[in-house]
């Protein structure tokens, strides 16, 4: 009997080395190689591999971004998840039921739905009645909001196209009225109906486009004039009513017709829009790229644009609101559809697996992100089979799902995680038993905080990361209260113990302020985590921040993959300009 010596691998074949220097190389390629190469060798990829291969190269040394992750956010910690509808162009209420019933056992928690201005004042102003069918105009929208509210979803209600007689000299649809003041009018009937029914509302759409300005050139000061007015009367209606901007396109032109929505966006800053808006408003397309596209510098849409917009909000003093994605998605156009495919192109399958993964992405990566609406759910009828715009669908029009709606059911109805951030204790994902309230208090991070009056009550919650602090008050009048991380006192290592091995959380501990941030546990593997708070006496809960801390590797991935990866490109350039023919053409 014998054994066959083992040839050893040599170290610079080890999947960590290749990895490092194809990553580098890959960086290097897409950074300064020659663009045609470039374009032709990621061409033969496919685009899963294509986008991977941009993913991996944009990760190494990303440019840093300020985001300003670790504030208070007001009109956070809700259900993520949202989708857009066209309830109002269905004819049949049954099939508005039915959708509705589909996007609730998707575990979406919001639905965004035009109120067209005019289908609701017309044939002029004051009138909310339909000549056509006899009946108010306000019956269709009042179903609709009946309906969301039967299921338990939130509706965040977008409000523009005016009716032609508020916009009398510019037949074209998408006209901001002559009279902005028509607009407030119109804003503040919404709201007064719907006054405790509905809470969010976005006004306008898009005002950085020609095409929903009116066709004529593009004015971020005039568009803050409007907001202005329909801040002001939807909090005259309701002073509960939240104002959600306008949300703007995300594009790379600079023209009367387009404007690049960072420069849109400084301009409305400019004119003041700071004091007229609670939640900023995005686009989150990936079109022609994945979800993990790091790249900020690209001259096109890619779906870490967000964190561009993010960065002006905090460069003008605006970090404590939070942005919300008004639509979000990648287009499914099949070869057959012979219209060039304009907002890039994915399968079906790519489409579930992109959608669901730039939702983690979101989560995992940006704080100030709340809720992000799907870009839609289904169109009334398959008239537009032939555009590319048909085919964000997650439903066809009969309500057959597609493997988009069932990845992101799979997403949606998973267990409610607090993520990166800091959140606050009416996040979705805490849970409270026994006597808690909510408690009004100046001093807390935003004006209320969660209180135990009493003894033997307790509280729980998932949290994905590596460190977690709990924000509390300090004060004679609280008690201590016991921990356990994924069921063990252990594992919240920056407590200390009781006799009996209990972690205590003790917020009498001495302190400057009213407030301190308690250290629970630090270290712990990037991943999701149970914690249990119980108390002894009273208690108070304001808040929770959880970290991710990067592998002490990290550091060094980006310089020393780029340096091998230099050397690498060389090799690889060369190797692609061989297959080159006399046409430029690659050939195998």
């Amino acid at each position: 009997m014998f054994t066959r010596n083992r040839k050893t691998r040599p170290w610079w074949l080890s999947w960590p080395i290749v990895l490092l220097v194809l990553a580098g190389a890959t960086a290097a390629l897409l950074a300064a190689g020659p663009a045609d190469l470039r374009e032709k060798a990621l061409a033969l990829l496919g685009d899963e591999r294509r986008h991977q291969i941009v993913a991996l190269a944009s990760s190494i040394n990303p440019r840093r971004v300020e985001t300003d992750d670790m504030i208070p956010l007001r009109h956070s910690g809700m259900n993520p998840l949202g989708v857009n509808t066209f309830l109002e162009q269905e004819a049949e209420i049954s099939k508005r039921r039915q959708t509705l019933e589909m996007i609730k056992a998707a575990g979406m928690g919001w639905v965004r739905q035009q109120f067209p201005w005019e289908d609701i004042e017309k044939p002029s102003k004051g009138q909310y009645w339909d000549e056509k069918w006899g009946q108010s105009t306000w019956d269709k929208y009042d179903n609709i909001v009946d309906l969301a509210s039967e299921y338990g979803l939130r509706l965040i209600v977008r409000l523009d196209l005016p009716p032609r007689w508020a916009h009398p000299d510019n037949p074209w649809p998408h006209t901001p009225p002559a009279r902005f003041e028509d607009y407030g009018d119109f804003v503040h009937a919404v709201v007064s109906r719907y006054k405790g029914r509905v809470k969010y509302y976005q006004l306008w759409n898009e005002p950085n486009l020609a095409i929903e300005w009116g066709s004529k050139p593009v004015d971020a000061g005039e568009y803050v004039r409007l907001l202005k007015i329909g801040y002001q009367r939807a909090k005259e209606a309701d002073p509960d009513a939240v104002i959600v901007s306008a949300a703007l396109a995300p594009t790379i032109e600079e023209s009367w017709q387009a404007l690049n929505e960072q420069l849109y966006l400084q301009q409305m800053y400019d004119a003041g829009a700071k004091d007229y808006f609670d939640i900023m408003s995005v686009m989150a397309y990936g079109l022609r790229s994945g979800p993990d596209d790091r790249r900020l510098a690209l001259q096109d849409v890619n779906f870490s644009r967000p964190m561009l917009i993010r960065e002006i909000m905090v460069r003008n003093g605006d970090a404590s609101k939070p942005i919300w994605a008004s639509e979000m998605g990648w287009n499914s156009q099949p070869e057959s559809v012979v219209a060039e495919p304009v907002f890039g192109r994915v399968s079906e399958d790519l489409q579930a697996r992109y959608t669901v993964r730039g939702l983690q992405r979101a989560s995992e990566e940006w704080p100030w992100m709340g809720v992000m609406n799907l870009w839609f759910f289904k169109r009334a009828d398959d008239r537009e089979k032939d555009q590319p715009f048909y085919y964000f669908r997650m439903a066809e029009s009969d309500l057959t799902p597609l493997p988009v709606y069932e990845a992101v059911k799979g997403w949606g109805t998973g267990t409610p995680t607090v993520f990166r951030g800091y959140s606050q204790e009416d996040h979705w994902a805490l849970n409270y038993q026994g006597g808690w309230s909510t408690v009004a208090e100046p001093r807390a991070s935003l004006g209320q905080m969660r209180v135990a009056e009493q003894g033997a009550a307790s509280a729980d919650f998932t949290f994905h990361g590596t460190d977690l602090t709990l924000v509390v008050p300090t004060g004679p009048t609280l008690g201590k209260a016991y921990v356990e991380l994924d069921s063990s006192a252990e594992k919240a290592n920056l407590l200390p113990r009781d006799s009996s091995g209990r972690a205590v959380l003790d917020p009498l501990a001495p302190t400057e302020g009213w407030q301190q941030q308690i250290p629970i546990a630090s270290g712990l593997a990037n991943g999701p985590h149970h914690l249990q708070v119980t108390t002894e006496g009273p208690f108070a809960l304001d808040g929770l921040i959880v970290d991710v801390r990067d592998p002490i590797w990290k550091p060094w991935l980006g310089p020393g993959a780029g340096v091998a990866g230099v050397m690498l490109a060389l090799i690889l350039g060369t190797v692609v300009r061989s297959k080159l023919n006399s046409r430029g053409r690659l050939r195998f």
